[in-house]
């Protein structure tokens, strides 16, 4: 039996808090430059492991000015670097997505490396004393696969390990079999004009869905359920109505969409979405599983960037049930963006008086409180001065994030 949350933990205490982070945080540089050090800090998703399937297969992450290998080295087994050359710093790999037959070659000076990251030589050795292969290595980037998919970290930080970190949902996402499933149409990435927060505020309720995606209400409605974050994660579900559906892709959906043989009936007509704190979430149907994530740009503009991945025995039946599970979704991305735009707009104004959440909107405080127990600035309700906040944040007991 899948064991999911206490359901009792998803109603907020009584007389709680209902505002979320001040205005003025939505628009700030310099606590932007603080809140990187939280994604460089914490796990993010880089791919699967199907994305790199044979020797000497790479996939790169970038994040932050942070730059990650994912590649099988030759004994078919996952490493992680960072994408920097040992001697000038350059990029090894500028492609997103590739195959290195054998080893990395340095496109500014052609220095090598094996795959196991080891350095095999320099250009021109005799210009350089002696080079330890393993003292010039590729330095390592600290990974963990969780049902085939790969997180990196690029710094120590106050998570646990992501099999700790999501020993809650081990169960249920085994039924799922994802390690096993392969990409479908690669990386989606797109630009958003809007701070970052706004992206994950947008996503940590479902208060909007019966309002602003009729795709979804029509899907699942009021059978939508959601978790508060607690320690780093959330689980949200939507159960399948059993109306036929009033929307052609839905009504089709519902008609097409068929259980794995693996999952169990209670999960047979349902999406699922982990929250995995800060920025990413893994979601599954009967038919895929995918995740999305967002990164910082600037302080008003974002990177979402998201992959898919399917069965790889999906019959026909199974396809098109896919592809139509892909335009709700699709369509329920676009109307997601355009409420970010309004939401973060209104915060540089200056009749904006803050958030005043409802009770189906807990997730949302449960969240921004994850982020004020790092950074204690966010409890600064009036805008501190630009060149002020990193000492006013320290004053007040910054956390190591």
């Amino acid at each position: 039996m899948i064991m999911t949350k206490d359901a009792n933990k998803n109603s907020p205490p009584k007389n709680w808090d209902r505002s979320g982070l001040p205005g003025w945080s939505y628009h700030s540089p310099a606590l932007l430059e603080m809140e990187i050090e939280i994604f460089k800090t914490h796990w993010q998703i880089a791919c699967h492991i199907s994305d790199v399937p044979n020797v000497g297969d790479f996939k790169t992450f970038d994040l932050c000015g942070e730059r990650a290998i994912i590649l099988r080295d030759s004994s078919l087994e996952i490493k992680a670097f960072h994408n920097i050359c040992r001697h000038r710093g350059s990029r090894l790999v500028t492609k997103d997505q590739g195959t290195c037959k054998n080893a990395l070659i340095c496109p500014f000076h052609g220095w090598v490396y094996n795959l196991d990251g080891t350095l095999r030589g320099a250009a021109k050795p005799d210009t350089f004393p002696a080079l330890d292969k393993d003292e010039f290595a590729l330095r390592t980037v600290e990974y963990e696969v969780w049902n085939g998919f790969v997180f990196v970290r690029f710094k120590q930080g106050p998570q646990p390990s992501v099999k700790e970190l999501l020993s809650c949902y081990e169960e249920e996402a085994t039924s799922y079999n994802i390690s096993n499933q392969v990409p479908t149409d690669g990386f989606w990435t797109e630009m958003s004009p809007v701070n970052w927060k706004s992206i994950r505020d947008v996503d940590n309720e479902g208060y909007h869905v019966a309002m602003a995606h009729p795709g979804l209400q029509d899907l699942y409605g009021s059978n939508y359920r959601d978790e508060p974050y607690e320690n780093g994660v959330s689980r949200s579900e939507g159960q399948f109505t059993k109306s036929k559906g009033r929307h052609w892709a839905v009504r089709n959906y519902k008609k097409f969409s068929k259980k794995q043989k693996s999952l169990p009936e209670s999960m047979a007509k349902t999406w699922v979405y982990y929250g995995i704190f800060p920025n990413s979430v893994i979601a599954m149907t009967p038919e895929t599983s995918l995740f999305y994530q967002e990164f910082p740009v600037s302080f008003d503009e974002s990177i979402i960037r998201s992959a898919t991945y399917r069965y790889p025995n999906e019959d026909r039946q199974q396809k098109v049930a896919r592809y139509l599970a892909s335009r709700i979704d699709r369509e329920t991305v676009v109307e997601d963006q355009q409420l970010t735009i309004w939401s973060n707009e209104s915060m540089a104004s200056d009749s904006f008086d803050g958030f005043y959440l409802s009770d189906a909107e807990y997730g949302v405080r449960t969240y921004h409180d994850h982020l004020r127990s790092l950074l204690p600035v966010y409890n600064v309700k009036e805008a501190p001065k630009e060149n002020e906040i990193k000492h006013l944040n320290a004053s007040l007991g910054m956390k190591n994030i």
